[in-house]
This record gives C-alpha cells, sequence and structure tokens, in this order.
C-alpha cells in the first residue's frame, strides 16, 4: 500500500516537473524570437567594406537586415533582386546590411566573388541569435526610431509575391518601403 502511495507521488512530481520544464522552455524561445513592432536588439559590426554599422545610429530612414548562408539556395535566389534593390534605395537612405552566418570563411568569400553583392555585408555568427533567426534567408524592416516594422520569414510575407524566393524589386514590396521614407 505504502508503495502504491509512493509510487504516485513520484509520477504527479515527475508530471509537474516536465510541465514547468516545458513551460521554461517554451518561455524561453518565445522571448528570443523578434517580431514586428518589437525593438531591435542593438549591434555593432563592422562590415566588409570598413563601415560601421550600428542599431540605432545606421544613418538610414530604414535598415533591411538579411541573414544569409552562402549554402542555402533562397539566399542565393534573392541576393541579385536584393543587390538591385540596395542600389536603387541607397540615394533614399536606406541601408541594406547582410549578415552572413557562414562558418566557413572560404565559403563566404567565394560567395561575395561569385555574386558580388551591391549591400553591405559581413560575417557575423552571433547576432542572428538575438534575433531568434535560425532559418535563412530571413529579414528585418527597422525603422530610423529601432523599431521592428516588418519580418520577412518566407517570400510570401507580402502580398502579391507568387515567388518561390523574395524579390526585393517587386513593385508592392517597393511601395511598402516608400510609405515608411
Amino acid at each position: 500500500m505504502k508503495n502504491v502511495k509512493t509510487d504516485r507521488i513520484i509520477r504527479a512530481s515527475m508530471a509537474l516537473l516536465t510541465v514547468a520544464l516545458v513551460y521554461v522552455i517554451y518561455i524561453a524561445m518565445h522571448e528570443r524570437i523578434v517580431v514586428a513592432g518589437d525593438d531591435a536588439p542593438g549591434f555593432t559590426v563592422k562590415t566588409d567594406s570598413g563601415q560601421t554599422v550600428s542599431l540605432p545610429n545606421f544613418g538610414g530612414k530604414v535598415m533591411v537586415l538579411n541573414f544569409w548562408a552562402s549554402w542555402c539556395p533562397p539566399c542565393v535566389q534573392e541576393t541579385p533582386s536584393l543587390s538591385a534593390f540596395a542600389t536603387a534605395y541607397r540615394a533614399k537612405g536606406v541601408v541594406v546590411l547582410g549578415i552572413s552566418v557562414d562558418k566557413d570563411e572560404k565559403a563566404y568569400r567565394g560567395f561575395l566573388e561569385k555574386f558580388q553583392p551591391g549591400f553591405l555585408t559581413v560575417r557575423e555568427n552571433t547576432i542572428h541569435e538575438d534575433y531568434g533567426t535560425f532559418m535563412y534567408p530571413e529579414s528585418y524592416i527597422i525603422d530610423a526610431k529601432g523599431r521592428v516594422v516588418k519580418k520577412i520569414v518566407d517570400p510570401q510575407d507580402w502580398p502579391g509575391n507568387p515567388a518561390r524566393f523574395s524579390d526585393w524589386t517587386d513593385p508592392q514590396f517597393l511601395t511598402y518601403i516608400d510609405a515608411l521614407l
């Protein structure tokens, strides 16, 4: 009789501890994921071109923060349109910063040499964690106050984009950006 009661207490305690552990993990994961409306986590990086970029003082009206990797096919696909967007909107005060999460510097340098992105780039392996980004590409549109106004996880995150990759020159997207300036 005593063993049955002890066994029930142990099982109930284990169940309670399991629920508590799952809850703590859930809360920890959701605190780290940045979404539209959140303040963008601050950072300072020195880009490959030698320019220092930091939040909130990034010198523009809008920042497009793009996390990518050389081994990511959608990242490769979107690079030409992101370059075209960066070139077209640079004079309007938009800063495009591509942060590569590549661990292999040779792969990173090979990507830059092959695609010659028209935006600021840096290889950095911790900032993506502050944003809760672990799938690529993932981008954040950040306003001049340092607030995330849009998070783009999937090409379908802006209306009218039937592409399987992000087309940064899509007219509806450009209208959205123009409204932020």
